[in-house]
């Protein structure tokens, strides 16, 4: 390819990233105007909305990746981009039906990106070797994060305020069809980039699939309704062991079933591990930070939706610089390092907000907590998914795709569902405390002593991100103290 085909490619695929991370925010920018129009009166209703889509995310890009190996990742890129599109027309006309449709549709809505996202990076490492050029293929890839969720909540924003939220969702159909199309000239042709080594089409792993995919949405819809029925309710924790058994069945099916299994267990090396550990708990913290931060802005501060999108939009900028420059460190220090950088600033990230005052100036901690976090997002992501990339295959590059998205979008949906439980028992228990004489304070219940028993309620999710990024931090720190290995990445 030529460097402006190269060039060309890379913008086209690093649109998957943008336009999933930009979906994502279109009911987190607008999460309060959107509580009114479904009439929602407590949080654990509201996150569904953000829970669900990155529930099917995470959940259905582990069979996404395999199928971009098996019958081409154009193809399935290409399928991915009709899908979302559809999904986000058919979510655009939500608004006259009820909660449950909207995150239904949510949910469906959430496959595409979990179609795009893997194929994307596979793609891109199966086109580009090892080396600089890959390396800033995924930091660009990387940069497409932040700047999609800003994108997301600015425009969600917009339409919501001063058109109608469904406009949102419309906008992103048509641009999707668009996407496609151009997609269709600019991505190379499968036999224009790689061929398998031993020219064998692996077969698609249909019973890891089956309970994989069904341990992963079980465990996440317990995780999510608990919140809202609380766990007393006999479903909630049967869903949850059955979820949990499946995940069981679905080990002992790759380990021992299988010819050609969904993730290579065996022929991973313990980096890999250590890299999808550390993503788990850094994503995790990641969700439960970036959801309540505009439930505090908007809700508790009583921000409008444009003016909390701008309050988090320099993440974009920032976003970037943590993004590129995570291609000058790797050549400098090792990959394992810079993970642990990442862990640092989530952990940092987590505990300016969780030590937030109620009527402090945003230029404070806010402020700074929104400029660091990006740091963690784009160190973090670039360097998973080239420690995995290095470790398989050219013709397993989807699955090495499909493994760091798919930690990082589940564990945002489940992360948000222990935070929601979380948040129940905290806020409630502040209202028992302050003396207010109501269970739960509906949504439009406005009061110094409720907004007071809210923020010490939210305090509770924001000091579970803290603990999970501590164990990120642990798990870093125990990698490097196992490798003691100090080789950064080669120049090609």
């Amino acid at each position: 390819m030529s460097r402006l085909h190269e060039v060309a490619f890379i913008f086209v695929a690093c649109l998957a990233q943008f336009l999933s991370l930009c979906a994502l925010n279109q009911t987190v920018g607008p999460v309060i105007i959107l509580a009114n129009q479904f009439e929602i009166h407590d949080y654990g209703t509201l996150s569904w909305f953000s829970a669900a889509y990155s529930m099917t995310v995470g959940t259905f890009i582990l069979p996404a990746g395999r199928l971009g190996d098996m019958y081409g990742h154009k193809k399935i890129f290409l399928i991915g981009w009709i899908w979302f599109a559809a999904w986000s027309l058919a979510s655009g006309f939500c608004y006259t039906s009820g909660v449950i449709l909207f995150s239904t549709f949510r949910a469906l809505q959430g496959i595409g990106p979990a179609l795009l996202v893997p194929n994307a990076i596979a793609l891109m490492g199966r086109t580009f070797p090892v080396g600089v050029k890959r390396n800033t293929a995924f930091a660009c890839f990387g940069a497409a994060g932040p700047t999609g969720a800003t994108a997301g909540a600015v425009f969600s924003a917009i339409f919501a305020q001063l058109v109608w939220w469904p406009w949102s969702f419309w906008v992103l159909a048509i641009v999707c069809v668009c996407v496609a199309v151009i997609a269709y000239f600019i991505i190379p042709d499968p036999d224009r980039v790689v061929a398998s080594k031993t020219g064998n089409k692996p077969s698609f792993d249909y019973l890891g699939t089956v309970t994989g995919v069904t341990g992963l949405v079980l465990i996440n819809f317990a995780l999510n309704q608990a919140p809202l029925t609380g766990w007393s309710e006999p479903y909630i924790p049967t869903l949850l062991v059955l979820g949990f058994v499946s995940l069981a069945g679905f080990v002992w099916v790759e380990l021992r079933w299988v010819e050609h299994p969904l993730i290579p267990i065996h022929g991973l090396q313990v980096d890999a591990y250590y890299a999808l550990a550390c993503i788990a708990a850094g994503w995790g913290s990641h969700g439960i930070w970036a959801y309540y931060l505009y439930l505090f802005l908007e809700h508790l501060k009583e921000h409008s939706a444009l003016l909390t999108s701008a309050e988090t939009s320099p993440v974009a900028v920032t976003g970037v610089l943590f993004a590129f420059s995570t291609v000058w460190l790797v050549k400098r220090i090792p990959v394992s390092w810079v993970m642990l950088i990442a862990m640092l600033i989530f952990f940092i990230g987590s505990v300016l907000l969780a030590t937030l005052p109620l009527n402090q100036t945003y230029w404070a901690q806010t402020f700074i907590s929104v400029l660091v976090m990006p740091g963690a997002m784009n160190l973090s992501f670039p360097s998973a998914t080239i420690l995995l990339s290095s470790a398989l295959p050219k013709e397993q590059q989807g699955i090495a795709a499909s493994l760091v998205s798919t930690m990082v979008n589940y564990c945002i949906s489940a992360g948000l569902g222990f935070a929601g439980s979380l948040h129940r028992y905290c806020t409630e228990r502040a209202i028992r405390e302050a003396g207010i004489h109501i269970t739960v304070a509906p949504l439009h219940a406005s009061s110094p002593e409720i907004t007071a028993a809210r923020l010490r309620g939210m305090r509770g999710p924001w000091w579970f991100a803290v603990g999970l990024s501590l164990l990120g931090v642990a798990t870093a720190t125990a990698f490097i103290l196992k490798t003691r290995a100090w080789k950064p990445v080669q120049r090609s």
